[in-house]
């Protein structure tokens, strides 16, 4: 059950709690009206990650650029499947893609094929199959994010790199032999070309207004102080939260005496297993527009569990584009999907970075929307890239496991036991049911996916023994 804390309280008696968070605050509010500043100099650049990603670098806004699917003519079409596409055109400049339609329910059951022409290199790319599995991220049924109107039906985005040219063809299955399912494709086909621009936002931004229909959508116009507020652990604009002992990993912005009001914190007198905190970038870091997202924090009643993903946006990126891919796919889920932010609760590149996903503070009990059924009392840990026949980096493996166990500890949960979630529904779980998994779990544990890819999948048994070992177990 999520619930949206209520900030008034909380800034009452969080504001006070140290000069420097009273002066964040203060210069925090204005921030919206004012120009854009340039952070000094923070701390070390993202391993991989070139300074023309960092903070100091002047903000270009990134776009998405929506484009209708039409019927392609007889000839392509041969075999009588329908079939919907774009012919190839010349684009401004964009580098993930991905197809939308209208009704969220639907599945697209065929195949979407897109090739790209390069920017650098004026040439055309083979065609690239994208992955159409994608049903099962989102938010849970039921949920104000899940009923909201802004909702589409998608594809799962691909990362291309900086390209001016699309052609797109989408091709129902054709009708299997005694089957009754008639081949169609879901109506309001449309590619979406998004262009990530290239830094960070204004600083304070106050996310844009929840929509009427969402009554825990948030207080409006509260997103700065709810940023300034959560500054004890992501001071704002900061762009990178440091590596910190076990022994460190205390909620700061939080009175002393009160950390146990603070959302999901673990219960008092419970056994003390905590990981180290590992290095993680964060929305500042990587450069959220924070005027995408919808204002306020949806935050669930605790953590039981992580789900492991991947971003199946394919491995053609360096880890000095990551933030870029990121913010793509941020874009992609909030402006294309119609969610309320981006999906995972945290991101890893092939480097082994670490980066902040869905905002609200990264050692609360964020609702995200990445598990479809599962999105209460779980965090989701996504691995930048498509896992299906190519293995992760070790160095990806190894953050999976770093982050788990530092999140997992905080509330007190071993990474290698198991635990029962109840289903909001889905397709292997129905809603109501409570469902026994493992604490670190792949997406096709909670429904009936290809994501995290096998050959990532198959690494999880040694994720949880390596979290395990890194809470001291």
């Amino acid at each position: 059950m999520s619930k949206i804390v209520g900030m008034r309280g909380y800034l009452a008696s969080s504001i006070g709690v140290s000069c420097t968070a009273a002066l964040a605050l203060s210069f925090a509010l204005p921030a919206a009206a004012a120009e854009p500043r340039t952070p000094g100099p923070g701390p070390a650049p993202v391993r991989g990650v070139s300074s023309s990603e960092g903070p100091d670098r002047a903000a270009v806004p990134g776009s998405t650029r929506s484009l209708a699917l039409g019927p392609l003519t007889p000839d392509r079409a041969a075999g009588g499947a329908p079939e919907e596409g774009l012919a190839p055109r010349t684009v401004p400049s964009f580098s993930l893609v991905g197809v939308v339609w209208d009704d969220p329910g639907t599945e697209l059951h065929g195949h979407v094929q897109i090739r790209t022409r390069l920017r650098a290199t004026n040439r055309w790319s083979a065609w690239q199959e994208v992955e159409n599995d994608h049903h099962g991220h989102g938010p849970d049924p039921g949920t104000a994010e899940g009923r909201s109107d802004r909702m589409r039906g998608a594809t799962a985005p691909l990362w291309v790199g900086e390209s001016d040219g699309v052609e797109v063809r989408v091709r129902a299955e054709a009708e299997q032999p005694g089957g009754t399912r008639v081949p169609a494709l879901p109506d309001g086909l449309r590619v979406e070309l998004v262009d990530p621009g290239t830094a960070v936002g204004a600083p304070g931004q106050a996310g844009r207004p929840a929509s009427p229909q969402e009554p825990d959508g948030g207080v409006p116009g509260l997103g700065s102080i709810e940023a300034a507020v959560d500054a004890g652990l992501a001071p704002l604009n900061r762009p990178v939260l440091p590596a910190l002992p076990a022994t460190a990993d205390v909620l700061k912005g939080v009175p002393a005496g009160r950390a146990d009001e603070a959302p999901g914190r673990r219960r008092a007198g419970a056994e003390s297993y905590t990981a180290p905190r590992p290095r993680i970038v964060t929305r500042s870091g990587w450069g959220a527009d924070e005027n995408l997202r919808e204002s306020g924090f949806v935050y669930t009643g605790g953590l039981k569990a992580a789900f492991v993903h991947h971003t199946a946006t394919g491995n053609n990126y360096t880890c000095a584009q990551a933030p870029s891919v990121i913010r793509s796919i941020y874009r992609y889920h909030v402006v294309s999907s119609g969610w309320r932010d981006i999906g995972y609760n945290f991101l890893i590149d092939k480097c082994g970075n670490i980066y902040e996903g869905r905002a609200g503070g990264v050692d609360k009990p964020v609702m995200g929307a990445h598990t479809l059924g599962f999105n209460s009392d779980t965090t989701g840990i996504a691995v930048l890239g498509t896992y299906t026949g190519t293995a992760p980096s070790a160095a990806a493996v190894d953050a999976v496991a770093a982050v788990s166990a530092w999140k997992l500890g905080l509330y007190g949960v071993d990474p290698r036991g198991r635990t029962y979630l109840q289903s909001a529904g889905g397709n292997l779980y129905p809603k109501g049911e409570n469902a026994r998994l493992n604490v670190i779990s792949g997406h096709r544990d909670g429904f009936a996916t290809e994501c995290p890819g096998k050959l990532l999948y198959d690494r999880l048994g040694s994720v949880r023994s390596t979290a395990a070992r890194l809470q001291g177990r």
